[in-house]
């Protein structure tokens, strides 16, 4: 072997390293670009996720919010009705027993018991179950107070001691709005626990 063969091995192996090198440069700056591009694609997806989850937490919030201020109305006039039924009761017992306004106070008692079945039928579809068990043990309670004094009205002589046993009744009646009242207060996060007895 030659110097010619020497210098043509040698011409040969500095094109193919001069190439190779331009190829490893070009490969390596692909692979570069390559990467720069995942990452942007990543970063851009990481965003997107991040963007998608804020945007279902607002909606979230957004819908607990709308729940909340549905359940306080619905609340509100449930235990308006509520009251305001037992309150007719006791007028229409205080009529009976006085003899007097006795038609003014039926009528009050029955414009009365239908609010309290409009908000309670509201109620069924939108309270969750923990008060729904207290509002109906309180709407039973004060149905069956009403169903006991269209009974003692019904009576051509009705006995006053009948009277005297539902007003005996009434503060039962009492206790159960104040039980449906402080579970409302729970479910709306007024009080941190539902609270037992009274406070009418």
């Amino acid at each position: 072997m030659g110097a010619g063969w020497t210098a043509l091995l040698v011409a040969v192996v500095g094109v193919v390293g001069t190439l190779g090198a331009s190829l490893l440069t070009q490969s390596r700056a692909d692979r570069n670009k390559r990467m720069e591009m995942q990452a942007a694609a990543e970063q851009r997806r990481e965003e997107r996720d991040h963007a998608e989850a804020v945007l279902e937490a607002e909606r979230a919030r957004q819908r607990a919010e709308e729940s909340l201020a549905l359940r306080r109305a619905c609340y509100i006039t449930l235990n308006t009705a509520a009251r305001q039924y037992l309150t007719a009761q006791v007028d229409f017992m205080h009529a009976l027993r006085n003899e007097t306004g006795v038609e003014a106070t039926l009528e009050q008692l029955e414009a009365r018991r239908t609010a309290l079945r409009e908000s309670y039928a509201e109620a069924q579809m939108i309270v969750p179950l923990e008060v729904m068990a207290v509002a109906g043990a309180t709407s039973r309670r004060l149905n069956a107070g009403y169903g006991r004094l269209k009974q003692i009205a019904a009576c051509t002589a009705y006995n006053k001691e009948d009277l005297d046993t539902f007003e005996a009744g009434v503060e039962q009646s009492w206790v159960l709005l104040s039980e449906m009242r402080q579970q409302m207060r729970f479910d709306l996060a007024v009080d941190t626990e539902p609270a037992s007895g009274t406070d009418l």
